[in-house]
């Protein structure tokens, strides 16, 4: 989506239909420091994210916007204006320049400086972007395992831990048992499906307390970005070096380091993975960490996976008990053959890359 515009800007946030456009276009005149900044540009880039060109008194700028709702747009604000800082991190995510709210309170924008084009996912075969980001990752573990801030981040962030596993655990299981006649009518096929993602939830379910004495005993908690994905990781170039930047900490908790290091991981080939985890290794070990073999992070990173799993099988459960939402069942389904393709994370030694 692209717009001109052909007054003073606002034309092009309210033939978008954007929520709060008004206020947007006030918050983005405050941020340039100019009562005669104009939009001249606007592309949607995903959902709710756009890159806006605002023409000021110092030239075009380019902004991110955001937008969600309250809860999550505090806890992206205490993302970058509390709980980085606190670890001496402020410059590890986007720069938060400012916010707007619609009127009634029901949506807020949060406009973040422009990281341009610099996304990791682009340039996954750079080694030395990679270990840029790898090093960044280390050291957002590093610094916040055991901090202070860490209760703050789990009660206004999020638990990804042991009871974020146990509790997605137990609420699929239940979901799950709950769809069956006469509440829910559907064909053989669809009751297959159902046992099968039950059957894979309740093996989950025995296996609790290993899984979670194996995460009480991997390493210290720390502050988890929550969704390392690499469109969410940005390597930028700069007069000191390359510098790694993370966006998008909508799923910020606290747990441990195998939960962002599987996901991580994952957006790779098998046979660049090893050396990924070795940087990663050579990073923490200055403060006295040693990660576990590689079936031991096998282990932690497949417990990280089923977590997500078991989650992602929570919401259609309920969608389906509540609602009848029609799209559930199509969701049910694909969590069940997650279930049947993970494979380790890691390769074992014969098939790996050294850097």
């Amino acid at each position: 989506m692209t717009g001109v515009a052909t007054g003073d800007g606002r034309d092009v946030l309210e033939t978008s239909r954007l929520p709060a456009a008004a206020e947007l276009h006030l918050a983005l005149r405050d941020i340039c420091g100019s009562p005669s900044a104009r939009l001249v540009g606007l592309r949607r880039l995903k959902t709710n994210v756009y890159r806006a060109q605002v023409v000021g008194d110092n030239g075009v700028q380019s902004f991110i916007l955001k937008c969600s709702n309250p809860g999550l747009a505090r806890h992206n604000q205490l993302v970058a204006r509390r709980w980085l800082p606190a670890i001496g991190l402020a410059d590890a995510g986007a720069r938060l320049e400012g916010s707007a709210a619609d009127r009634h309170g029901e949506r807020i924008w949060l406009i973040y400086e422009d990281l341009g084009d610099a996304g990791l996912d682009s340039a996954m075969t750079d080694r030395a972007r990679v270990r840029a980001a790898v090093d960044l990752i280390a050291r957002l573990h590093v610094r916040s395992a055991g901090h202070a801030i860490l209760p703050d981040c789990r009660v206004h962030g999020g638990e990804l831990g042991a009871a974020y596993f146990a509790a997605n655990v137990r609420d699929a299981v239940h979901g799950l048992e709950l769809l069956r006649p006469p509440r829910v009518l559907w064909s053989a096929d669809r009751e297959a499906v159902r046992a099968r993602l039950l059957g894979q939830l309740r093996v989950l379910q025995e296996e609790l307390p290993d899984r979670i004495r194996l995460l009480e005993h991997s390493g210290p908690e720390v502050l988890l970005h929550g969704d390392l994905w690499t469109t969410n990781t940005f390597v930028l170039d700069t007069t000191a070096g390359l510098q790694a930047r993370l966006v998008d900490w909508d799923h910020t908790g606290v747990g441990r380091a195998s939960y962002d290091l599987s996901t991580f991981l994952l957006r790779f080939p098998e046979e660049e993975r090893s050396w990924i985890l070795d940087r990663y290794r050579a990073a923490v070990a200055p403060a006295g960490w040693e990660l576990p073999d590689v079936p031991g992070l096998n282990a932690l990173f497949e417990t990280a996976e089923y977590a997500r799993y078991a989650n992602r099988a929570v919401w259609p459960a309920v969608a389906l008990l509540v609602d009848g939402a029609a799209w559930a069942f199509d969701e049910l389904a694909m969590v069940a053959t997650w279930f049947d393709d993970l494979r380790p994370v890691l390769p074992d030694a014969a098939t790996a890359v050294t850097p």
